[in-house]
Formats: structure tokens, sequence, C-alpha cells
């Protein structure tokens, strides 16, 4: 009760202290300035203050080549910030008494299995959310990036082949995977798929008229958003602009964990529902305010990056995971928000609560540097902060990051040693195993070594040769980061195991490719 009230309490203090001002006067041209200047494709924002969308405008194309507008109707793929939609979808069954934070998983999954049988009598519901599990930084993302045969429950079966990193609630990791497992977990509750229900009673309940959280449901609105990406260079960010292919998404057993698509208008309506905490235009609340404090509440402690000089202001002194968001600092004020991105779409969601502003920036295109930029340059505009240029030092910092990347790789190509391969061709293939991922196959033909992640549809290619007995790949798709594969012998010569890595140092770590401890398969068929 006590939580109640003090929501009740910050509630009347929100609706007394109005907003530092309007959105910026020149947003419309500024905003068309920047894209141009950097080349996006595209870009919505919705603004929220005192409860009343203030901005809900698109700029740019959907997508490149063709001439059909972004407007405040057209839907991106918004990635992780849906994490705070399957919350809210959990918040609704606490509510109606279904289920509980802290109960056990097994308590609604009794076939639910971790690594370590302690974890999975004790993992919870809250324990599912807050990247305290003991898993790695994406770890077992391979299983549906970038897409995938596996069903839901197949990917949360394999869970328990995942080997934590550290103990058990010891440590931050942020992952993905557990937030499927959240997904399958409301099915296995109300016998709806996770797709279903958050579109009845999150998306739909909340005024969310555009959203959608299927990929087949995405394809048939046709005022929807491309994603695009810079593929043509030597690593992922670098070369022209061009258009994905749509379909070649993160895969749908993923989705919980960022499957949502949203318009600039479902943006503002939910974030009016988030600082309204919970409640709806009509008065009802689409989850209770006791639910909104729990969902804000930081859980997990965050490790706090280290910035350069010319971003300092916007390092925080204090982080932590909450339910879906990310509670942190920033000039005094607390900011409730989180990132999100699915390849060739990116989106950040800020809640600045203390002044009742939230808004929503989403691009269908990679270029972080200015959506950190925006994000920054309307934080400082509601908290009355002079000009500090953050679109030009946000854009510094990622193209410093990209030329960062490629002197790493241009120092690799210049420095593997001419030894190997120990083998002939034919004695490196075979049927190699992950207990979680799945087979992975490498082939021989008349141009040498193929491989093929069986597991995952079109990620398949050659292998040429790096140094001793390791080999890099060349997927047929260049969206796809490349690996080093190495092969580990015995003392007769025979392949014991495969290991790999990404050849990018700056590689999203959903391409967890190290994860993987491949064996052969005794059959090698």
């Amino acid at each position: 009760m006590k939580a109640v009230r003090l929501i009740a309490l910050s509630l009347l203090l929100s609706a007394a202290t109005p907003a530092w001002a309007d959105p910026p006067a020149d947003i419309v041209t500024s905003v068309e300035a920047l894209r141009q200047k950097v080349g996006a494709p595209g870009v919505s924002i919705a603004i929220v203050e005192d409860g009343k969308t203030t901005l809900a405008h698109g700029w740019g194309v959907r997508k490149l080549g063709e001439s059909a507008p972004i407007d405040a109707q057209t839907i991106f793929q918004t990635g992780s910030t849906g994490k705070a939609m399957t919350a809210a979808a959990l918040a609704v069954l606490v509510d109606e008494g279904k289920i509980a934070w802290d109960d056990p998983v097994i308590k609604h999954m009794p076939w639910f299995r971790m690594y370590d049988a302690w974890v999975t009598r004790e993992i919870t519901i809250r324990d599912l959310l807050v990247h305290r599990s003991g898993l790695g930084l994406g770890q077992g993302d391979l299983m549906f990036v970038p897409r995938t045969h596996l069903t839901r429950k197949q990917t949360v079966e394999h869970v328990a082949y995942l080997k934590p990193k550290t103990s058990f609630r010891s440590a931050y990791a942020y992952d993905n995977i557990l937030y499927a497992v959240a997904g399958q977990l409301i099915e296995e509750v109300t016998g709806q798929t996770w797709e279903d229900f958050i579109r009845a009673r999150v998306l739909r309940a909340g005024g969310m008229k555009n959203a959608t959280s299927d990929s087949e449901e995405r394809f048939a609105v046709a005022n929807r958003s491309w994603p695009h990406a810079r593929l043509s260079g030597v690593l992922r960010g670098i070369g022209p602009t061009e258009a994905l292919n749509e379909r070649d998404e993160l895969g749908r057993n993923g989705a919980p964990a960022g499957g949502l698509a949203l318009s600039a208008e479902d943006m503002a309506a939910w974030l009016k529902i988030q600082l309204a905490y919970g409640a709806l235009p009509d008065g009802k609340q689409l989850f209770s305010q006791k639910q909104a404090a729990e969902m804000w509440a930081p859980v997990t402690p965050m490790p706090i990056s280290e910035l350069p000089d010319a971003l300092k202001p916007a390092q925080p002194t204090q982080q932590a995971y909450a339910l879906g968001w990310q509670v942190q600092d920033y000039r005094g004020h607390r900011i409730i928000q989180h990132g999100g991105g699915v390849f060739g779409s990116i989106t950040r969601v800020v809640m600045i609560p203390d002044k009742n502003v939230g808004f929503a920036i989403m691009m269908n295109s990679e270029d972080s540097g200015m959506l950190l930029g925006l994000t920054y340059e309307l934080l400082d505009h509601y908290l009355g902060s002079p000009d500090y240029g953050w679109t030009q030092k946000w854009e510094d910092w990622y193209q410093a990051r990209l030329a960062g990347g490629v002197e790493f790789l241009k120092q690799a190509k210049a420095s593997p040693a001419k030894v190997g391969p120990s083998l002939k061709p034919a004695d490196y293939a075979g049927r190699y195993r992950d207990p979680w991922y799945g087979d992975v196959v490498i082939g021989q033909d008349a141009k040498g070594l193929t491989i093929d992640f069986t597991s995952t549809p079109r990620m398949a290619g050659r292998l040429k040769h790096w140094q001793y007995d390791s080999f890099v790949t060349d997927f047929g798709d260049p969206a796809i980061e490349p690996a080093y594969v190495t092969f580990a012998l015995d003392a007769d010569g025979k392949v014991t195991g495969v290991t790999l890595k990404p050849v990018s140092k700056i590689a999203d770590f959903s391409w967890d490719y190290q994860d993987l401890d491949l064996k052969p398969v005794e059959d090698k068929k």
C-alpha cells in the first residue's frame, strides 16, 4: 500500500508540474536536416507531455528507392523496447491472480529446465526479465538470429543446454533468450500465444491501433518501414545505405524479446499509459498502479561504461535494470528508458517521470549516432539544459567506433600466419553438433570447404583458410556477420571439436558464435 500511496503522490506532483516546454520549435526542420546529413532513410518521433501527444511525426521514406513517405501511422520494428510490453503482459496476469512475479517458473512450466538443477528450482518469473540468470551477454541468440527453423517451445527446451557464465543472481548480463521463456510462459498460463495475448491485452487494449505482434501481420500492413543497413564496406556500418530483405528478420521464437512493430501514434499511446501508471484514457487500468511500481523498480545493478570526455554528461552515476526497463540518472533526474534494435531498425523509448514527459524515436536504419544525438537533445530540451551539440558529438563517437573496427580488421588481415591447414579438406568435412544450437555441417566441393548452420535458414556459405587450422566464413548473405572457425585436433590429427568467434570487433552481441562448442557427430552424416 505504501508503494501505491507514493505513486498517487507522484501523480499529483507531476500533474502540478508542467513539462519544461513544448517540443523544440524547429524540430521538424532540424530532424530533416540531420536525416539528410547522416543519410538515414527515415525517422519517426512521438512526444507525450502531461498526458497529451505533442508530436507524432515522420520524416523521410519507408524504403529507399521508393517515394512512400513516413507518417505518424507508419510502423517500425522496435526491437528490445518490446521487452517492457512483455513485462506488461505478465503484469496483466499478475493483476488477475494467475501468476506472481516471484513464482518459480516451473510452477507454471513444470517441464522447463536451466543448465543447473538448483537454478531450475529457484528461477522466478521476475528473474526471466532482469538479466541476472548467470547466462552470458546474448548467450543463445543464434537460436533466433538472424532467423530459425526452431519453434518457441523448442528454443525454450534448448535453454537447458546453455552453460552459465556466472553464478545465479551474481552479475548482470543482458540476454534475450529468457524473454522467449517469458513468452512461452504466457502461452502455458493462458492458452494463447504470446502474439495473440499481447495483441489483444496490451496493444489493442492500450489503444495501439497500428501495432503488430506477428511478422505476417506486419507484412500485411502497407504503411510499414523497411529495414536498411550499410553492408558494402569492410564491415557492417560502412558504405552506402541499402534496403534489406524485410523477411530476413529475427526468428519468431525470439519475438517476446523484441518482435513488435509500432507507429509514432502507437508509441504515444504507450508512453501515456506508462506515465499514467497503467491508466487508460477512459479511466480504466491496463495494469494496476502496484504493477506499474513493480515494473519501474530497479532490480539488477548494471555496470557503467566509461564514455569519452565529449560524452561525459551522458554517463550515469547509477543504473539498474527493472522489469523490461532500464533506470538511470541524467542531470539529476531519474530516467526510465530502453533501446531496441533488430537488423536494419533501431529505437529508443525514454521517459522523465518527474517532468511527466516521454518520447520515442524510431529509425529504419542502423544510424546509432543520429538516434543517440536526438535522444540527448530532447532530454536537454525538457530539462532546460543549454545546447550541448549532442547530435554532432554522438555522430563523431559512432564514426570513431566504426573507424576503430576498420583499423582492427586491417591489423588482423595484415598478420595471419602463413601456416596450415594441417589436414586435407575432406578431413575437416563432417557434421558437428552443439547441444543448444544444433548441427553445423562442414561440406566439401570442387571449390573447397562449405559451412551450413542447419537450424538457421540460408545461413550458409564457404570457408576460406585463415591461418593454422582456422578458417573464415564467406556467407552468401552479406547481412550475416562473418566468423572465424577453428578446428581442434588430437595427437593423431583427428578433429575433436570446432570453436567460433566473430571477425568484427564491433559485431552485435547477438552473433554469439563464441558460445558454440561443436563436437563431431560420430556417423558424420
